[in-house]
């Protein structure tokens, strides 16, 4: 593929990623978490338990701002933090039962509002090109 051809394609993904972010993010869900909040959540659910500044690291944020972030979540019950039985100096922040369920809450509406959207007018070829896309398209996110 050309360079040309590859700006074409970035251009189209970032212009359709960046309506349909802007599109769910006007749709409301009940308790509503900022993004901080939803993406720390979101990491812990995918990589386990992790430090604040690991954390941080990867969601390219201050670990100053990380700590703002989990702190809010403790104070909600959705995280806690207990100290490193490898390491003492180090605390490991994991989901709770809440966070948990509200992180399927969150993904239930907004994967409910997805596939009303899909039901309306994809066809079958439409709906197996996207499958095939979402890996890819998470690897992509995973790498900028």
């Amino acid at each position: 593929m050309s360079p040309r051809d590859l700006e074409d394609v970035s251009t189209s993904l970032l212009a359709a990623i960046t309506t349909m972010i802007r599109r769910m993010r006007q749709s409301p869900a009940p308790g509503e978490l900022t993004l901080p909040e939803r993406s720390a959540l979101g990491r812990l659910d995918r990589n386990g338990p992790s430090t604040a500044a690991d954390l941080a690291r990867i969601e390219q944020i201050s670990p100053q701002a990380m700590g703002i972030t989990l702190g809010v979540l403790e104070e909600k019950g959705l995280v806690e933090r207990r100290r490193d039985a490898a390491d003492r100096r180090r605390a490991l922040t994991s989901l709770t039962d809440a966070g948990r369920e509200m992180l399927r809450l969150k993904r239930s509406a907004r994967a409910r509002l997805i596939a009303d959207a899909l039901s309306d007018g994809f066809t079958p070829a439409e709906l197996r090109t996207l499958a095939a896309a979402a890996p890819l398209i998470q690897r992509l996110a995973e790498k900028i």
